[in-house]
């Protein structure tokens, strides 16, 4: 049983729970053999709407919470007080070993809050960065952080070029990842304060292939494998990312539909358009991780459909068979060494 990989799914959070998260599930197992499914939500609701589908039933589990967190609760609140939450039951069956991940599309402020509280975090780690892929002209890169730590610290920034590196090269398959720190120009002197102090110490790790400041405009380049920044920045680019994105391909189709020639041409160049939003689509390549703690704990979009639940659930296949938390105990363990020497 130790190659199942054991998700516990909240079911009850996001725009359309339950059923495009449990939705997600059933398309999980359904096309594997080695995940198996922990929902966590109201058993009724749960019950009825996995009975629209087909699927093994033995790989998909119901794990009643009472609780539901909404997105406007205060997430220290709310943590503490709705103990039979979906969030928290599904964190505390990761905590106790019984699940090996956490999803949830619910409440950000409650998946960073229980993710520090409950799961809790890789001895040496000071800060969990959360850290989505975005999609770039040569494929993806990893935004670290997005929105967990707002105030971090140079030491902060550090440890997320860190396990950002790891993330990249043993989850998505890039060897010895670019990383670089995001500034308002390339020259090693601008920056604020934080970009100033960190810079340096990125320069002198030997565990990452650091190449300097970047600009915004670099990161849809894919200039870096690993963008650094702390969260309000991470946060305001994921955002901006998101929006211009969208707007692009509504503006395209538009365009596209405009007139009668624009329609033929529409139809001739189709297939090579709908490939190449595919590899801008956010929902391809799952949720954003929240790492350095001691399971994998995984935020998607509030919006999330089936899609993007599928493919975060298999995003946390990958990260148990890589090993990744691990890895980055072992990296920030030689760190660790390296300094008291």
């Amino acid at each position: 049983m130790s190659d199942i990989t054991k998700v516990a799914l909240d079911a009850m959070g996001g725009d359309h729970a339950p059923y495009e998260i449990v939705k997600g599930a059933v398309e999980a197992v359904n096309a594997t053999e080695d995940i198996q499914i922990l929902l966590t939500g109201k058993e009724e609701i749960l019950v009825e709407t996995l009975s629209k589908f087909k699927y093994p039933k033995e790989r998909i589990q119901i794990v009643n919470a009472s609780e539901v967190i909404e997105t406007a609760e205060p997430p220290v609140m709310a943590i503490r007080r709705k103990k039979d939450s979906s969030i928290s039951v599904a964190m505390n069956l990761v905590k106790r070993g019984e699940a090996d991940a956490f999803i949830s599309a619910g409440s950000s402020g409650a998946v960073l809050v229980g993710g520090q509280v409950l799961v809790g975090r890789i001895k040496g780690v000071e800060r969990p960065p959360l850290a989505p892929l975005i999609p770039t002209a040569k494929g993806v890169s990893l935004l670290i952080d997005c929105g967990a730590n707002v105030d971090a610290r140079s030491s902060h920034l550090v440890q997320f070029a860190k396990m950002g590196s790891v993330y990249m090269e043993h989850v998505i398959g890039k060897k010895n990842p670019t990383v670089g720190i995001v500034n308002i120009g390339a020259e090693e002197e601008k920056g604020n304060a934080l970009v100033k102090e960190t810079f340096p110490l990125l320069k002198a790790c030997k565990d990452i292939n650091f190449i300097g400041s970047i600009e915004a405009r670099d990161i849809p380049a894919g200039v870096a494998d690993v963008v650094v920044c702390e969260a309000f920045v991470g946060n305001v680019i994921l955002k901006l990312y998101e929006g211009v994105g969208s707007t692009l391909i509504k503006k395209i189709k538009s365009s596209l539909m405009a007139s009668f020639r624009s329609k033929i041409g529409a139809l001739l160049v189709k297939p090579t358009l709908k490939a190449t939003l595919k590899d801008f689509d956010a929902t391809e390549y799952g949720g954003a991780p929240l790492l350095g703690l001691n399971g994998l704990v995984v935020k998607t979009h509030g919006n999330a459909t089936a899609k993007e639940v599928y493919n975060s659930i298999l995003q946390c296949r990958t990260f148990k068979e890589q090993r990744i938390n691990e890895k980055i105990r072992d990296i920030l363990s030689a760190t660790e060494q390296e300094t008291k020497e």
